[in-house]
């Protein structure tokens, strides 16, 4: 069952036709006529049906459009003009500053399996709860419907999408972080089989409102709700609820073929000028837009699209783009490149959930910029020292603010974004904000070590979910966007990196990253990082020298750490820094309990997860074993040095 079907009824594009000539003002009847696939159709025709909106407004991605939806999003206080021209800011609940991971499911029949770690509602019970809470969500609002291409068009793993809302916000964003592709739409259709459509009203937007909002996904129609919210990872569905269908897509349409990962893309440059490109996970709110800028090249800060190429490379492309970057902490002195497009004129920029002053100048926690005494921010009127009901300090913005831009608006952006055969892609990357336990940089033996570096991932929970808190396993930095079994999923990760069609000069170096370790955590006193945020430049920079056979390496039992030797010059060379040895030993000196317990808490939550590969398990098993018989000889922390042959 359809559920935008069944409650829509519409089922033939002639339908479809009469409800437009209905509903839509004679331009609007223009613009659609161009649409001529009638899945396309009915599925616009049955969110009319079902929504009900006073007005539809087709968005073609012309300037003239673009502007239309500026506009309205002025006109119905969804944003608001800022100082700086063509910046606005957007404020969220103060209930909705993240995604609502309690109130997000999939929609499921009995024999579906979805993945542990994700809700799922039977599909009555799913259509009840749509009728309820949709139906006429959209009377007296007007309707946006916008053609996009998540990737670019032509790319071979580049899939489309409808994007139907009431919220003008909503549309503003996806005009910044998508390809508007209303020309080429019909087309792609044709010539995929396939299309994502989203269906999303903020409805009332009250905070009264907020238990009953919901995201649904459906991936047996490859369809999304999302009513009752407007925080835009919980209503933009192009972005994480469309990610869901893509992952799906890879994992059981074309399995060990393509990949669909939430992962930055960005080049680095090495010697000679020569580009090396890398695609790297992480969890939200852990570093991808910093990790994604500091290199040379930017393709994307977020998600990525992978198949292996003809010529038996793999290829990348980004889905968006644009930028929804969370921006505390970002400075001029970690950040400058995206701190340009955030305090010069000539862009722009929506602001969400940051402090406004009484300028109309946006401020936020970590921009290590003088901050005003007052305010607005996400929960109202705002002075320092302002606390809430638990007497717990309300920060100036909240940790999940952000900022949209397009990607075309950074100095180091590549124009190969827009290339349809992609970015050739030799290094991945897999990161968490893990501040104990693992170095900031090591690499596996091969690629399936280096799948079990993803499976892995143990991060700290970020303000990026509502409610989340401690420390977490987060596979592939992916889990919450892994629609099916997560078994199925690793086994297409084994599949992809292992598939025997990669040439032998494209094999993947498939690494750790960590720059969250502490100085408490290697024998200091403070909680403070042990080495700057800058610092991810030189530990790319060493990966890349590594993929070339450039640099050195110390064979150890979690794969390869650099030598000093190799690092020292990186230091002086790309960030003009000392790098102290006693630092680098600090940093890289294995401690081989916090390793083993990390190794043993994944095989216990593995074990209770059905069908795992049990590569996963040797691979786990071997590290564990030869970690315990270094112990026995050189203690329970081993400096780097001693680990040298």
């Amino acid at each position: 069952m359809d559920i935008l079907n069944e409650l829509g009824k519409i089922g033939s594009a002639k339908q479809a036709l009469a409800v437009f000539e209905k509903q839509m003002d004679t331009a609007q009847l223009g613009r659609i006529s161009s649409i001529s696939h009638p899945e396309i159709l009915k599925r616009i025709a049955n969110a009319v049906v079902i929504c009900n909106p006073e007005k539809i407004f087709i968005n073609t991605g012309s300037e003239a459009d673009r502007q239309f939806i500026r506009d309205l999003a002025l006109e119905t206080g969804e944003e608001r003009s800022l100082a700086m021209e063509n910046h606005t800011i957007h404020f969220d609940l103060p209930g909705e500053q993240g995604r609502i991971v309690d109130r997000t499911f999939y929609i499921a029949n009995p024999e579906d399996l979805i993945s542990s770690l994700a809700n799922r509602m039977n599909r009555e019970t799913a259509l009840e709860d749509i009728r309820a809470n949709m139906t006429d969500i959209m009377k007296g609002k007007t309707m946006v419907v916008g053609f996009y291409m998540r990737g670019p068009v032509g790319a071979r793993v580049s899939n489309p999408a409808l994007e139907i809302t009431s919220s003008a916000y909503v549309s503003h964003s996806a005009d910044i972080l998508y390809r508007n592709a209303f020309a080429d739409f019909d087309k792609e259709v044709a010539a995929r089989g396939h299309f994502f459509t989203n269906v999303h009203s903020e409805g009332l937007n009250r905070t009264k409102d907020l238990p009953d909002a919901r995201v649904f996904m459906d991936l047996q129609y490859q369809t999304t709700y999302s009513f009752k919210c407007t925080y835009a990872g919980n209503t933009l569905l192009l972005k994480k609820g469309n990610h869901r269908f893509a992952v799906d897509k890879a994992v059981h349409k074309n399995r060990g073929e393509e990949l669909s990962e939430h992962m930055f893309i960005t080049g680095i440059r090495g010697p000679e000028n020569r580009v090396t490109w890398f695609a790297g996970a992480a969890p939200s709110g852990c570093g991808k837009t910093t990790t994604a800028m500091a290199g040379d090249l930017f393709v994307g800060d977020d998600l990525a699209q992978m198949w292996i190429a003809d010529d038996g490379s793999i290829r990348c492309v980004n889905p968006e783009a644009g930028i929804f970057g969370i921006v505390e902490d970002v400075n001029q002195e970690g950040d400058p490149l995206l701190m340009k497009v955030l305090r010069q004129p000539g862009y722009e920029v929506i602001w969400s959930n940051v402090l406004i002053d009484e300028n109309n100048i946006p401020h936020w926690v970590g921009n290590l910029e003088p901050s005003p005494e007052k305010g607005i921010n996400f929960q109202g009127e705002w002075h320092f020292g302002k606390t809430d009901d638990t007497g717990k300090p309300i920060p100036m913005s909240h940790p999940n603010s952000r900022c949209t831009l397009r990607s075309t608006n950074l100095e180091n952006y590549c124009p190969d974004a827009e290339n349809p055969d992609g970015v050739l892609t030799r290094i991945f990357t897999y990161s968490g904000r893990d501040a104990d336990t693992m170095p900031p940089v090591w690499v596996a033996r091969d690629s399936d070590q280096g799948v079990v570096i993803g499976a892995c991932i143990v991060s700290a929970a970020t303000a990026t979910e509502v409610g989340a808190s401690g420390v977490k396993r987060a596979p592939w930095a992916n889990a919450p966007f892994i629609p099916g079994a997560l078994g199925d999923y690793m086994d297409a990760q084994f599949r992809f990196f292992g598939n025997t069609k990669i040439q032998e000069q494209f094999q993947p170096v498939m690494a750790g990253l960590n720059y969250f370790l502490t100085d408490k955590a290697r024998g200091g006193s403070t909680s403070k990082l042990l080495g700057e945020k800058k610092d991810v430049k030189v530990w790319l920079a060493w990966l890349e020298r590594y993929a070339h056979k450039e640099a050195g390496h110390i064979q150890t039992p979690i794969g390869n750490l650099p030598l000093y030797r190799d690092l020292a010059p990186l230091f002086d060379k790309i960030i003009d820094k000392p790098y102290p040895k006693d630092l680098y030993d600090r940093q890289f000196s294995l401690y081989v309990d916090h390793i083993i317990a990390r190794i043993e808490l994944q095989e216990a939550a593995y074990a209770k997860e059905k069908n795992i590969p049990g590569r996963l398990f040797e691979i786990l098993a071997h590290q564990k074993e030869a970690l315990q018989a270094l112990k026995q000889t050189k203690g329970p922390v081993i400096l780097p040095g001693d680990m040298e042959s």
